[in-house]
């Protein structure tokens, strides 16, 4: 529920407050059928079967065991059903809270992890109250009901974290694993198996319910021959039996075994057909026999081999290859487990939904789903022609590099590697920031000049950073002497003199300062330029110093973070790049880097001689006026825009109080008035609405700069929300008033004139100082209709707005904000420039705005529906997290091969594309996965027989089962069953078989309880069922991790994984090969550190991804909350004294002369010489899961 909705999750929690008084009077079966019953009131079918399915795999056990687990570090106080934690401080009476809360703020505020149920509030920097208790019992309903009133009236941050004082002992059976009963294969060949023993007292179906059998359909006969049902019955059993005889088939009869199992399984009614795979496959050593006596069906042959040229040309899938795909993604079934795929489907359910919601069914739904997004992803560069760059070399016009060839065919000419061809074309360009009053400067300097010396092929261009102040003298400010020698040099020569003289300048900079003073620049120009008249160029009334400002304001507008900064290409650097040193290697390396793509585009012709470099270059989509992080780097929030059956009006402030997040969001797309462009039929792809006080100057700048991008797009539209300051009445919202009925009023034409009347300050002025607003109308525009509504508008409207900004985008009254086509950025904390919302308009409509405009056009909608329509999906598809390319697969043919499955009619479906060999590892899995995912979904499918030809040995020697089901299965008297497990039924005795588990990555699994051997399991000499339990010991946290400096694997390095109680759980090496790791962990929330002692005294972590805590935090906290993998890089740094050291080196070591090396390698002499020759050596090589059981044996 949380997943879906924060808020929806709080309101399931007030329906099930006190539920858990039936688990006193009701079966847990009846009990679960109820929690579901009030799920359905917030969740659609999809989502409740999904939900089913979560229970059935024990999807949220390991995030349930991980709050007990945290519960448990705190640790609770004895006897208590329920706690909270505030600061510290534990407490399981209500009535000691308000004390408690008294000195929360001088106490330590607690860590919140990612998964905790934060209840709903607009306020984050309160005091942190953390309850833990058990959802449904009357203790928690009590402690709820105080907390979320406290939350209400943002007196505190209410975090729920689930807990049970006494949890039941009983385990659960959990599901989405293989078991593999082997038959070994000397038994296989060697045996001739001919007597079966039935295993008996078993609950499962009877063989006999097969439908075929041997040619024969008994459940036909049995319907036309009802009187001889008992005969028929012994009969099928008869033939059953002797079916299962194991004896070797001969090679020729192996040849065609695939196809003759797809052949049986294209005869079978469509519905049967997939438990009829599932039964082939997974049974294979006792089905092999029957299946040679299969005709294989010619025109199913021939389309087979068809379709699998076409699929090696467009997918490269080879006979034989298993793919899946779920609405066009690509299913690894190597990789996925039942886990990560219930993720895809609630994405992709939600998806689907909303496009439902929205109208969109069947073919049109396809097509939005093959769009890909994204793209912003990518990396902006700046627009580089800009006059504000000092460019102090050409090597396109300057005399230094007349030698070098121009031709761009020169770059296909081999070089040697690590070396950058010389060509007089400006295709690469450096652009370093200068500020002379900072350190850094001495050091671009420098470099620059090596660059420059060394005649690399790059053109270099400065901007000056310098002191704005028009009072400013050149004789007291060394960067405006600078820059007012660098202009007078170069009017009097050019600028690369006017570089060298820089050059000269920063060599006489003391090396104690590192910065230029105004004597360094006065030497210079005496010592080079002596007859020039020194104060004449530096003075307050220098004529060189036009343009001083230009720079700062370049360096402002590009919105690059602090200095120093240096951009290649337009591209800027990383802040650890911007030593000397690093910056050197960085800029050779991109220029080697971009001498590849050169390459390509000469010889794709997109680049050519008549090609002018910098235009090439610079007209590239990923290049922009300005970078902005705000839109490039920050989290992306998106409103959910499609409404739901609510309606309310936006002025209906009552109302509109008490809708959730989505239907107050739809509420207000609904009812936004726009400016468009002049013609009103025209699609807008891309939908801004800009969120401020318009009554306030800040407001006021944002609508200009907004009205300014509007006059040279042709994308976009322009809605505008009300987030006033102060409490609202028509005196403090005049403006705003203004705006708003000029929206509701005027065409298109005169309200952009209007506006941008109102935006100005004089303007504003002269309204709140008492002058009419009518006196501001402009011609043209209806007058009488705007006074009417100017006077009758009201308020109300602005307090809907309000509240929208602070209930769904979170934003205080006042505060600025932007939303693109539903993603919300905000609050703006500086100014947002008409440069900014071109590459908000040019990421967005880039992204999907420009596809999904393409689908609309012809879908046949109304044309003033269209631009609503494209914000709607946008904001949903572009919600939904990064997938990978999803895959178009058809057929050529799909008559004899193919077998088809329709959906339901008149309800949104998943589309299922499975390709298999049925005699495959990979068909025993898919059938079962595909029998449960047409219990869970709507799915139209097209399962094609990927049949491999010319076999020479089985395919299979194992029998297999995937324990899997859609939903949690009740037993005897409405009791649920134990849970999910595999039955292996008939199996013949005389093999000597072996029991594998094949189980998702990063469990481990040890065996409990059995009954005999199962590496060796002969049923010939048990005398009853065999059995065996597995348990699921730990879950395997994985990791790499590196010598930051080096790049190396850390060898010898150790890691302990533990809590703030207990540090030391368990500790693991990371090996030398790739730095790999892995530590046994169970679900909880725990703390990795590096092992105490040698480990801890070298090295310090600085660096990790895959963790649940941020960077600059002191303790690297992973949370194990899923059955799924989860994978760490972890990088560390040896201490600034321990440069030296190594943690596998002892200090003895380190001590030895060539005398104890000698004496060493003399005495291994010695010991060879005496070496025993009857003893055998044996060598294992183990994985990191062998290893683990030798460790126990």
């Amino acid at each position: 529920m949380a997943e879906e909705s924060n808020e929806k999750f709080w309101q399931f929690l007030e329906t099930v407050k006190e539920l858990a008084i039936y688990k006193q009077t009701e079966s847990d079966y009846s009990y679960y059928n109820l929690i579901l019953k009030k799920a359905g009131q917030f969740l659609d079918n999809l989502h409740i079967n999904l939900l089913k399915f979560a229970f059935s795999i024990r999807a949220y056990s390991p995030a349930i065991q991980m709050f007990q687990q945290i519960a448990a570090d705190e640790p609770p106080p004895d006897g208590c059903n329920a706690f909270v934690v505030i600061h510290k401080k534990h407490t399981c009476k209500i009535n000691e809270i308000k004390k408690l809360l008294k000195k929360a703020a001088s106490r330590t505020r607690p860590y919140l992890f990612k998964g905790d149920h934060k209840f709903p509030t607009n306020k984050e920097n309160l005091p942190v109250v953390i309850l833990y208790a058990e959802m449904g019992t009357r203790t928690f309903s009590a402690f709820h009901k105080v907390l979320s009133e406290k939350a209400q009236n943002e007196e505190i941050l209410y975090v729920l974290r689930h807990y049970i004082q006494k949890p039941s002992s009983r385990k659960m059976y959990l599901s989405g694993y293989g078991v593999e009963l082997a038959i070994k294969s000397t038994e296989y060949k060697a045996l001739d198996d001919t007597q079966v023993k039935t295993v008996t007292n078993t609950t499962v179906e009877d063989e006999t319910e097969t439908n075929e059998v041997q040619g024969f359909l008994f459940w036909k006969l049995k319907e036309i021959y009802s009187d001889l049902r008992d005969n028929l019955t012994a009969f099928q059993k008869y033939l059953i039996e002797s079916n299962k005889q194991m004896t070797p088939l001969k090679v020729w009869e192996l040849q065609d075994l695939s196809f003759q199992a797809a052949s049986q399984i294209m005869s079978t009614p469509v519905y049967d057909a997939i438990k009829l795979m599932k039964d082939i496959s997974q049974n294979f050593p006792i089905k092999a026999r029957s299946l040679t006596r299969i005709a294989v069906n010619q025109h199913m042959r021939e389309e087979i081999k068809e379709n699998q040229k076409d699929l090696q040309d467009r997918f490269k899938i080879q006979p034989g290859d298993a793919r899946l795909f779920i609405n066009g993604l690509h299913v690894d079934m190597d990789v996925y487990d039942p886990f990560s795929i219930l993720d895809m489907l609630k994405l992709e359910g939600k998806m689907m939904n909303g496009l439902r919601n929205l109208g969109i069914n069947g073919e049109h739904m396809s097509k939005f789903f093959k769009l890909n997004s994204h793209i912003w992803e990518y990396t902006y560069v700046l627009d580089i022609r800009h006059s504000s760059i000092m460019w102090i070399n050409d090597l396109e016009n300057d005399d230094l590099y007349i030698t070098w060839p121009t031709s761009c065919q020169k770059l296909l000419k081999p070089i040697f590697p690590g070396s950058i061809p010389s060509i007089r074309r400006n295709l690469h360009n450096l652009v370093l920031f200068i500020d002379p009053a900072q350190e850094y400067t001495l050091d671009f300097i420098k470099l620059a000049d090596l660059f420059y010396s060394h005649e690399v092929p790059l053109r270099i261009g400065f901007v000056f950073i310098l002191n704005t102040d028009d009072e400013v003298d050149g004789a007291n400010d060394a960067g405006v002497a600078l820059w007012r020698a660098f202009n007078y040099i170069a009017e009097e020569f050019d600028k690369s003199e006017a570089f060298i003289s820089i050059v000269h300048m920063y060599q006489k900079v003391k090396k104690d300062q590192n910065i230029l003073t105004v004597d360094n620049v006065k030497s210079v120009l005496q010592n080079t330029f002596p007859h020039a008249n020194i104060w004449d160029i530096l003075g307050i009334h220098s004529k060189y110093d036009e343009e001083r400002k230009a720079g700062a304001r370049f360096y402002k507008m590009t919105g690059l973070g602090p200095l120093p900064q240096a951009l290649y290409n337009g591209e800027p650097f990383k802040h650890e790049e911007m030593n000397i040193k690093e910056l050197k290697m960085a800029v050779l390396q991109r220029m080697m880097d971009a001498s590849v793509y050169l390459q390509r585009e000469v010889f794709l012709g997109t680049l050519n001689d008549h090609t002018n470099a910098i235009d090439f270059l610079m007209d590239r989509n990923n290049v922009v006026p300005r970078i902005n992080s705000l839109i490039l780097h920050t989290n992306q929030q998106y409103l959910n825009l499609i409404s739901t059956s609510v309606t309310a009006d936006v002025e209906d402030f009552s109302t509109f109080f008490f809708l959730d997040s989505q239907d107050k969001s739809a509420v207000i797309a609904k009812n936004m008035y726009y400016l468009t462009q002049d013609d009103d039929s025209v699609i807008s792809a891309v939908t801004f609405w800009i969120i401020a006080d318009f009554d306030k100057p800040s407001g006021r700048k944002l609508l200009f700069n907004a009205l300014k991008h509007m006059k040279t797009s042709v994308h976009s539209r322009l809605g505008i929300i009300y987030n006033p300051t102060s409490k609202i009445n028509e005196e403090n919202t005049a403006i705003s008033r203004g705006i708003l009925a000029a929206f509701i009023t005027q065409k298109n034409m005169f309200l952009r004139s209007f506006l941008g009347q109102l935006a100005k300050e004089e303007t504003a002025t002269a309204i709140y100082s008492g002058d009419k607003i009518k006196t501001f109308l402009i011609e043209g525009m209806d007058k009488n209709a705007f006074e009417k509504k100017y006077n009758t508008v009201g308020v109300n409207i602005f307090r809907t707005h309000q509240l929208f900004c602070q209930d769904v985008l979170k934003l205080p009254p006042g505060e600025m904000g932007i939303v693109s086509n539903g993603r919300f950025l905000g609050p703006l904390d500086e100014d947002f420039y008409v440069e900014d919302f071109y590459l908000l308009e040019k990421i967005t409509f880039s992204n999907l705005g420009e596809k999904i405009k393409g689908i609309v056009e012809n879908m046949g909608i109304n044309a003033n529906n269209m631009s609503d329509f494209i914000m709607k999906v946008d904001a949903l598809m572009s919600s939904v997290p990064k997938r990978t390319s999803r895959y178009d697969v058809t057929f050529l043919r799909e008559n004899h091969s193919v077998i088809k499955m329709n959906p339901q009619e008149n309800d949104m479906f998943f589309s299922v594309i499975a390709i298999v060999d049925p005699l495959t590892r990979e068909a025993q899995k898919m059938a079962q996965l595909l029998l449960v995912l047409g219990k869970i979904i709507n799915m139209k499918i097209k399962l094609f027989m990927n049949c491999r030809g010319r076999l020479s040995e089985a395919p299979l020697d194992s029998f297999y089962r995937f324990v899997l089901e859609p939903e949690l299965m009740s037993g005897a008297n409405d009791v649920s069953s134990l849970g999910p497990v595999a039955k292996f039924l008939d199996i013949p005795e005389s093999p000597l078989l072996i029991l594998n588990m094949i189980t998702p990555e990063g469990w481990l699994v040890e065996t409990v309880h059995s009954n005999c051997d199962l590496d060796n399991i002969h049923l010939k000499d048990s005398e009853k069922t065999v059995t065996a339990e597995y348990e699921l010991e730990y879950l395997l946290l994985e990791g790499q991790c590196f010598d930051k400096v080096t790049e190396q694997p850390p060898r010898g390095l150790q890691f302990t994984l533990g809590t703030k109680n207990k540090p030391v759980l368990v500790d693991t090496i990371a090996m030398a090969n790739h730095g790999y790791f892995q530590l046994k962990a169970n679900p909880g929330a725990w703390i990795l550190r590096l092992h105490q002692g040698k480990s801890e005294d070298i090295y310090q972590i600085v660096g990790h991804k895959g963790t649940d805590s941020q960077a600059d935090l002191g303790d690297v906290i992973v949370v194990l909350n899923s059955f799924k993998s989860k994978i760490l890089e972890v990088k560390v740094k040896k201490e600034t004294d321990k440069i030296k050291e190594d943690i596998l080196t002892d200090e003895d070591e380190k001590t030895k002369g060539l005398w104890d090396s000698i004496k060493s390698f003399t005495v291994s002499l010695h010991k060879e010489d005496k070496k025993e020759k009857d003893v055998l050596n044996i060598f294992s090589v183990a994985s990191g899961y062998l290893y683990e059981r030798f460790l126990r044996k």
